[in-house]
């Protein structure tokens, strides 16, 4: 469990299959206790969490990272919010859905972003400090220090969704906080406005 930022910790869970962390968050934001996009817990993650429990929400970025969303709703008691846009297709049953623009518990703003893997795909920003931006499965943190999409295969339409991303650089944020890969605390916009530049 590392302390990333004030106020937010981050654990991993290395994939065999995808080769990559998944990364999930632990933030204390004012008086608000909040999960993102849970991976099976370590022990010292655990440890956390308890000591400074309990926990108010859950938030899942997209159906794909409902992960262990479910178990730790019952373990820790709390309210579960997922994308309304995904809601239907994910085994579980969320307190809340949100939409694009929402205000959700801490003052952390919903981005739905379109033509993404999955329709109810989405990033959380928290304006304080520099900004931080969180994504599910949005941006990728591979290699080490940069961002990438995903495999083409995983669109309907990999322009469009390139496209799509841009909307985040309409956020100023120095920190990416990825649920997979390698986040980036300082920097991170220009990384991901690398992205958008022509391979030479």
């Amino acid at each position: 469990m590392k302390n990333l930022l004030p106020g937010i910790w981050q654990w991993s869970w290395f994939s065999e299959e995808k080769q990559l962390d998944f990364n999930g968050l632990f933030l204390t934001v004012g008086e608000h206790k909040i999960l993102i996009d849970p991976p099976p817990m370590t022990g010292d993650a655990s440890s956390v969490i308890l000591r400074n429990s309990p926990v108010d929400y859950i938030i899942v970025t997209n159906r794909d990272h409902a992960r262990e969303a479910v178990r730790c709703q019952g373990e820790f008691r709390c309210q579960l919010h997922v994308p309304a846009a995904d809601a239907a297709q994910m085994d579980l049953k969320p307190t809340k859905t949100f939409k694009d623009g929402e205000l959700l518990a801490g003052g952390i703003w919903a981005i739905q972003l379109k033509d993404q893997k999955s329709p109810g795909e989405s990033a959380l920003f928290i304006p304080q400090g520099k900004g931080v931006l969180i994504v599910g499965d949005a941006l990728i943190g591979k290699p080490s220090g940069s961002v990438s999409m995903l495999p083409d295969e995983k669109y309907v339409d990999v322009t469009k969704a390139r496209e799509g991303l841009r909307r985040l650089l309409k956020y100023n944020f120095d920190s990416l906080l990825v649920g997979d890969g390698v986040s980036i605390l300082t920097g991170a916009k220009l990384a991901v406005e690398r992205l958008f530049q022509p391979s030479s």
